[in-house]
């Protein structure tokens, strides 16, 4: 009987305890939840920061177009994974504890894979310094690899910082692609070049997003400089007409700038390159 009172006393204690941790820290007091082993990443913005954050052997496999160094900023370190396509077939056979896409990914892939019962979490592109942050140290959580991230936030403030204090032109600059397509408001180009002392001549002009500016436009603005990306179409293309008429030819002669358009697509600590290499031109740009 005795013994009986003493294991009903040790299930009241235990019962008190976990109420007492429900009501006090709104859950019940459970095991933490482990770290994710088999990392697959279907998206090439997640897909670089899984590799800058993932632990050894913790990140399985990335987008295709983490190869592809037109897009990505770390086309050589995606190398050493296995490539996926987005495909629900190829993730499901990979066997994922945690599945990372962005909310522009395959909807169908990403809703066929959360019903086969793998944990999906998706990522909205950055577009400021302040979402990349945000992305960094949510990725950081996921993976349990809060230390990397904010030794990589840390990072990237230090940068912002030395970018403040560099000198601030106060030149514009469009960014001007084929099809006529620039970046206004609202976009991480026009934060970057923000962050490098440059006026965006498309958010001057009320674009915002990512859409196209007439030639004409252009040529009326006047921008000091102009920032292009570097691809290579490797053959005539109509969507570059834009770029051989002669009137943005003779606006563009002594104005042009290379882009590391990899490095601007993806939020990231590597995207404050893109705002070093603007400052730096700016500022040879107002020498005499």
């Amino acid at each position: 009987m005795r013994a009986l009172q003493t294991a009903l006393s040790c299930f009241a204690a235990a019962f008190l305890l976990g109420a007492v941790a429900f009501f006090v820290f709104g859950q019940p007091a459970l095991a933490a939840e482990p770290a994710p082993r088999r990392v697959v990443s279907m998206n090439v913005c997640t897909d670089q920061l899984a590799m800058l954050i993932a632990g050894k052997d913790q990140l399985h496999s990335v987008s295709v177009l983490a190869s592809d160094p037109r897009t990505s900023a770390m086309a050589v370190e995606a190398k050493a994974f296995p490539a996926n396509h987005a495909l629900a077939e190829e993730i499901f056979l990979m066997e994922p504890d945690l599945v990372l896409a962005g909310t522009f990914s395959a909807r169908a892939t990403i809703g066929l894979v959360r019903r086969l019962g793998f944990r999906v979490e998706t990522f909205a592109p950055a577009r400021s310094f302040s979402d990349i942050r945000d992305n960094i140290v949510r990725i950081g959580e996921l993976l349990h690899r809060r230390r990397r991230a904010a030794e990589l936030v840390a990072e990237m403030d230090d940068g912002l910082a030395r970018l403040r204090a560099g000198p601030h032109s106060g030149r514009t600059i469009a960014l001007y692609e084929p099809n006529s397509y620039t970046a206004g408001g609202g976009t991480l180009a026009s934060e970057i070049f923000r962050a490098a002392g440059l006026i965006n001549v498309a958010e001057e002009l009320g674009v915002t997003g990512s859409t196209r500016l007439p030639l004409e436009q252009l040529i009326m603005a006047r921008p000091n400089l102009i920032g292009r990306s570097s691809s290579d179409y490797g053959a005539p293309a109509l969507a570059q007409e834009n770029l051989v008429h002669p009137a943005f030819r003779a606006l563009a002669k002594r104005e042009m700038i290379d882009l590391p358009v990899a490095k601007m697509i993806c939020g990231a600590p590597f995207t404050l390159d893109a705002a070093f290499l603007l400052q730096d031109a700016a500022g040879r740009r107002n020498q005499p």
